[in-house]
């Protein structure tokens, strides 16, 4: 992980749709960012905060062309601990596997330009 070398996204909020190789239980979600001791500047305020994730019910419903999502959680990055954070799903209120995980990013913590995630682990069975 090297400064500058990340998934970088205009403003302060943005959204990826992660497809998995294969269908997973999902259990937890990891977020990556540098420690303000890897950064040029001292700072991380390009660090996502505020983080919410979901997953598509999309052909599940009654109506199958629309899309339903569920969150399966909100949670807040903290530049004050590790790079690595890792954060548990409710995904005991879906008791079935997924192909693919929405990470969406709420807020970062004060760059009005640009936010950055270095890294994004799914966790499951």
């Amino acid at each position: 992980v090297y400064p500058g070398n990340c998934w970088p996204f205009k403003g302060h909020q943005g959204q990826v749709v992660i497809r998995l190789p294969a269908r997973v239980y999902l259990t937890a979600i990891t977020v990556q960012h540098i420690t303000k001791n890897a950064s040029p500047s001292g700072t991380i305020n390009s660090a996502p905060k505020d983080i919410a994730v979901f997953v598509s019910l999309l052909g599940t419903s009654v109506d199958a062309d629309r899309e339903e999502e569920t969150l399966l959680g909100m949670f807040s990055y903290n530049v004050d601990k590790g790079p690595m954070q890792t954060f548990p799903l409710k995904s005991m209120l879906l008791p079935r596997a997924f192909s693919q995980v929405k990470l969406i990013v709420k807020s970062n913590w004060g760059n009005p330009w640009y936010t950055c995630i270095y890294g994004v682990k799914v966790h499951g069975k």
